[in-house]
């Protein structure tokens, strides 16, 4: 096989970038990035050019100032879907590396949209295949105990889809 350079590298991946969509590109990037160990610094993953994937469509300044912009932005409806929407803004837009249960539903609860049973849409969220959310510990012996979890990569995409969904609803009224 031929060595090949890293400029030459480059030209061949922007050559293939070239013939694919957004989406396409936003995609193909993630699966490289997943297949040689990398991560997105964090200002990639919430700019507004990546909206529909790794990073939340955005307010002028590239994020979020407050939990409140960023649900009003994806319009959760339903319990499981408030609870994805809080945990992406712990994971994704506060960079926290894991969260439990009981911080979502205080973030929620601060906004006037608490959740009953907070566990049972994390779980629920948790057996979708594939999997929203995963379940990291749990602190105790009995039903009650607490929980961590951590979001995966879908979930921060099906919270991504929701923002540009309802963005583009916007743009249409």
């Amino acid at each position: 096989m031929p060595e090949i350079d890293e400029i030459d590298a480059m030209k061949q991946i922007a050559e293939l970038m070239e013939k694919l969509d957004e989406s396409a590109r936003i995609r193909a990037l993630d699966w490289v990035m997943s297949k040689y160990g990398l991560a997105r610094p964090m200002a990639a993953r919430i700019s507004p050019s990546n909206s529909t994937a790794d990073g939340p469509h955005s307010n002028s300044s590239g994020t979020y100032d407050s939990f409140a912009e960023l649900f009003d932005a994806a319009q959760p409806a339903g319990d499981r879907d408030k609870a994805l929407v809080a945990a992406f803004w712990t994971q994704v837009c506060m960079n926290a590396e894991s969260f439990p249960s009981q911080m979502l539903n205080d973030q929620l609860k601060d906004l006037g949209h608490r959740i009953s049973n907070i566990t049972d849409a994390l779980t629920r969220l948790k057996i979708e295949k594939p999997a929203l959310v995963l379940q990291l510990k749990k602190s105790g012996t009995t039903k009650q105990a607490r929980k961590t979890y951590k979001l995966t990569q879908e979930g921060i995409r099906r919270v991504n889809t929701m923002i540009a969904a309802n963005s583009d609803s916007e743009t249409l009224s």
